[in-house]
This record gives C-alpha cells, sequence and structure tokens, in this order.
C-alpha cells in the first residue's frame, strides 16, 4: 500500500486541511447541479425556503417532469451531508416526489437560488485540541 499523501476529496466532499479547522464542502458538486438544473446564472437568495410556505400534495397546478424532479432533489439530499442548513426544505420537497407540481418545483428552484448563493459554504471543525469542538 502506498501514501496518496492528505486527503483532499473524497466522493465528491472536497475536504480542506489547514492549521486551524478542518472544513468539508460540496462546492464543485453544488456548482454542477446548477449548471444541470439550468440555474448556474440565477440571483443569490438568502432563505432556503419562504416563510410559512404551505405545500399539498393534493395541489391542482400543472405537473411537472416528475423524472427531473426527482433528480435534482435527490441530489439536493446529496448535498445535505455539507450543508445542513438545507436539510428541512429539502426533507420538505421530498414528500411530493410521486407527483411533483409546479408549486413543488418553485420552491425547489428557491432553494437552488439559496444553493447558489452558499455555494462556497461547508462545515468546518475547528482544531482546539483535547476540549471539543
Amino acid at each position: 500500500m502506498s501514501d496518496l499523501g492528505t486527503l483532499s476529496y473524497y466522493l465528491g466532499i472536497e475536504v480542506r486541511q489547514g492549521k486551524e479547522a478542518l472544513t468539508l464542502s460540496q462546492s464543485t458538486y453544488a456548482s454542477k447541479l446548477l449548471e444541470r438544473s439550468g440555474m448556474a446564472e440565477c440571483k443569490l437568495c438568502v432563505t432556503p425556503m419562504e416563510e410559512q410556505l404551505k405545500l399539498t400534495k393534493a395541489s391542482t397546478a400543472a405537473r411537472v417532469d416528475a423524472i427531473l424532479y426527482r433528480s435534482i432533489v435527490g441530489s439536493l439530499r446529496y448535498l445535505v451531508y455539507t450543508k445542513p442548513d438545507i436539510a428541512f426544505t429539502v426533507g420538505y420537497v421530498s414528500r411530493f416526489m410521486e407527483d411533483p407540481r409546479e408549486d413543488h418545483w418553485a420552491a425547489v428552484k428557491q432553494l437552488l437560488h439559496y444553493v447558489k448563493g452558499t455555494v462556497d459554504q461547508g462545515i468546518v471543525f475547528p482544531k482546539t485540541g483535547r476540549s471539543g469542538l
């Protein structure tokens, strides 16, 4: 077995090791997700979901492409590993994968706008010694 050096990339997760902290992020994955969804040039947003948004499975809005919806939401589920701030919204829009509608897709697009604004953020584990995180 040979030494491959310090870990820098693993299963789509970028690992940056510094003197003060270890950072996990998925900025490349998030950028590719935005490109695939056609949202690479979208405006930034500061919240992952509209406040008090109420979605329902009994929506009467027009149907959207279920395969695209499932693909994007599935990719967002993987992005949650390094972006726990989107976990609630991703779980919420995941409820409508069976029969996605326009209002459900609008919520996913809002989330993608938020991802665009936070593409370089991730989880930071400070190196503080034995006292914990």
